[in-house]
């Protein structure tokens, strides 16, 4: 079993930078994959980013330019840089971890971009 801790959500002005957290309770070295879904309210989840074992990344385009996907594995933990943030970024956003077959998902936490 693998927890994932997801922090760094909050209230933002169109324009604004945050950066989400996410730290895995075991070593992510030679994790498969880690990402990053949103959903917001009334819509599907959506794949926003994801870095595989080597370091390669791959993001969607609505967010392409604008977030990036980073990885400290001395600290277990992955985050997404959020920069030039829009009201259609406004989500809950979760942290997962995929680890020979099995899939885990962190609690989520609230991105709000409004003036």
């Amino acid at each position: 079993q693998v927890q994932l801790v997801e922090s760094g959500g909050g209230l933002v002005q169109p324009g604004g930078s945050l950066r989400l957290s996410c730290t895995a309770s075991r070593n992510i070295f030679s994790i498969e994959t880690m990402a990053w879904y949103r959903q917001a309210p009334g819509k599907e989840r959506e794949l926003v980013a994801t870095v595989n074992y080597s370091g390669g990344t791959h993001y969607a385009d609505s967010i392409k330019d604008r977030f990036t996907i980073l990885r400290d594995i001395g600290k277990n933990t992955v985050y997404l840089q959020m920069n030039s943030l829009k009201s259609e970024d406004t989500a809950v956003y979760y942290c997962t971890l995929s680890l020979r077959g099995n899939t885990y998902w962190g609690q989520g936490t609230q991105v709000t971009v409004s003036s």
